[in-house]
């Protein structure tokens, strides 16, 4: 904020308001440039005062009470004010240009995403016990799995399985209009249908008012299923997708799927601090096109996913994204879901998603489940 000459920043949105204060409570937190953050609270104030680390907290009735507020523990009115105005919708915009006349308001949100990039050993460490619990619901999955049994009981069985693990149920997205309950299973041709969600994959859903996910297609023998959930566990995530079939796959499930594994050993064999995001990407998809599979790597078409890889913390969608152009480099602690899949529209989908962090040895994958297809 200094080297931006920004007096002091304002945050709203609960995922970043989490990150810097440990509560959820509804609320703004002030974070000023020099001197103490102040969390001012709405609803509810004991909740936040047990759940928060912070020293200061004040009960306040209003957005238009701040100002005053921030005059009386002397962080004065600020000349220049940081607001995440990738996720503020409009209408609040104003408000605050008219609460603040004689501030002027600055994006603060990429600086914000930039620093949630890179976990401490803290967050590190919570991320790994939900990719401990990941891999616990790929086992329970190999057992609910039958034929006959359609896609969204499945999902009902898996997902009440995932509470019982302490699964928050809330999995939370930064990209405005993204949404996702628990993650995806699919099967068969059900899988390869796409859909508006920023993944290679969509599912039928329930119906188009969702339009992702788990339908009332019949799950089969001899088809592959794909079973893609995050694991949210303290409000950090970990992502984590396996193909499991009744019975055995045709070949060209079974080559397809080896390929995925071999773009994911090229990524950990090549991933490393320092590398722009984009480069990693760029090796990925070569390695896809010399196993001939460019044309059906993370979708088909013009409306192909030009990603491999996105970071994951309190949200989905975070920093780094193994993307086209990305010219962001890896750094320790990053984290990111790996996720390499191939579309065979009108058959069904294959591939794998494990979350891996990156080390100073490279990447170290979070996730332990076996890799290969599971058949039951």
């Amino acid at each position: 904020m200094e080297k931006k000459g920004i007096s002091g920043s304002l945050i709203l949105q609960k995922s970043d308001l989490f990150y810097f204060s440990g509560t959820v409570q509804q609320g703004w937190l002030y974070i000023p440039a020099q001197g103490d953050p102040l969390l001012m609270v709405f609803k509810e104030l004991k909740r936040a005062e047990a759940e928060t680390g912070l020293k200061t907290l004040i009960s306040v009735v209003s957005p238009k009470k701040i100002p005053s507020v921030l005059d009386k523990f002397a962080c004065g009115s600020p000349r220049v004010m940081g607001m995440e105005l990738d996720v503020l919708p409009a209408n609040l915009y104003f408000l605050y240009k008219s609460i603040f006349k004689n501030t002027e308001i600055v994006d603060i949100s990429m600086d914000i995403r930039l620093i949630r990039g890179v976990k401490s050993d803290y967050k590190l460490n919570q991320m790994k016990k939900s990719a401990e619990l990941s891999d616990k619901v790929a086992d329970r999955a190999s057992q609910l799995i039958e034929p006959g049994k359609n896609e969204i009981t499945l999902a009902g069985e898996l997902e009440a399985y995932c509470r019982s693990l302490g699964h928050q149920g809330i999995i939370r997205m930064r990209l405005w209009g993204s949404e996702i309950f628990y993650g995806h299973i699919m099967s068969g041709s059900a899988a390869a249908v796409p859909s508006n969600m920023a993944s290679p994959t969509g599912g039928l859903g329930p119906g188009p008012a969702t339009a992702q996910g788990a339908g009332f297609k019949t799950i089969e023998k001899n088809e592959p299923i794909m079973v893609d959930y995050v694991f949210a566990l303290n409000g950090y995530l970990s992502d984590h997708a396996r193909i499991f079939s009744i019975g055995p796959l045709d070949d060209h499930f079974m080559k397809a799927h080896e390929a995925m594994l071999e773009v994911q050993e090229t990524a950990k064999t090549k991933g490393c601090i320092g590398m722009p995001a984009g480069e990693l990407y760029d090796i990925l998809i070569k390695k896809a096109q010399d196993k001939g599979y460019s044309d059906i790597f993370m979708g088909v078409g013009d409306r192909k996913i030009r990603f491999v890889g996105h970071g994951i913390g309190l949200e989905l969608d975070e920093f780094p994204f193994i993307a086209k152009g990305q010219t962001l480099p890896l750094e320790k602690n990053m984290v990111f879901a790996l996720e390499p899949k191939v579309i065979m529209p009108g058959k069904g989908v294959v591939g794998i998603e494990n979350t891996f962090a990156v080390t100073e040895k490279g990447l170290d994958p979070l996730t332990k489940f076996p890799d290969s297809i599971c058949i039951i």
